[in-house]
């Protein structure tokens, strides 16, 4: 017969034993929900993705050139398609900046005017240099700009981002 002490041993391990399975079986299934849900907020690098606008050589020097691309974003299974204008300009034919055509007022698209060396925002008058800088009217900060990279004679915008006067 067994005694006492031996029947606590077994009934503590046998308690040890369906805690040690439980938790291994919760940690199995609780650190990839975990990496999942905060993997994106740790990670070091952000995807990055750019869009081919077109060759450099379409831009003439001093002068902002208008480039329509198709910006397609999606979530789960749903595809939104956006067209957007970008202006490129270049005073030296190796630095290059590229403005939205947005108006940073009511977001109306402005349109260059060659004569004037302006931007016009037709709703309200809105007027930028050709840097997309405010000259007059009621923008209240600059045309916003993209990420600029040339890769083999090609322009490349990334992410956009609000210039601040």
């Amino acid at each position: 017969m067994m005694d006492e002490s031996e029947q606590i041993n077994r009934k503590g391990f046998l308690s040890v034993a369906t805690w040690s399975i439980g938790g291994l079986i919760s940690l199995m299934m609780g650190v990839p929900a975990i990496a999942f849900l905060l993997g994106p907020a740790l990670s070091s690098e952000k995807k990055r993705s750019w869009l081919r606008l077109g060759s450099i050589n379409k831009v003439e020097l001093g002068t902002p050139m208008l480039f329509k691309a198709s910006l397609t974003r999606k979530a789960g299974w749903i595809v939104e398609e956006d067209k957007i204008g970008v202006y490129v300009l270049t005073d030296n034919g190796r630095d290059f900046i590229a403005m939205s055509n947005i108006c940073t007022h009511l977001g109306c698209r402005v349109r260059w005017i060659a004569d004037q060396q302006i931007f016009l925002s037709p709703c309200h008058y809105g007027v930028f240099d050709k840097e997309g800088n405010v000259i007059s009217g009621p923008p209240p900060r600059p045309l916003d700009r993209y990420e600029v990279k040339i890769e083999n004679n090609q322009i490349l915008i990334g992410q956009l981002y609000r210039v601040e006067s």
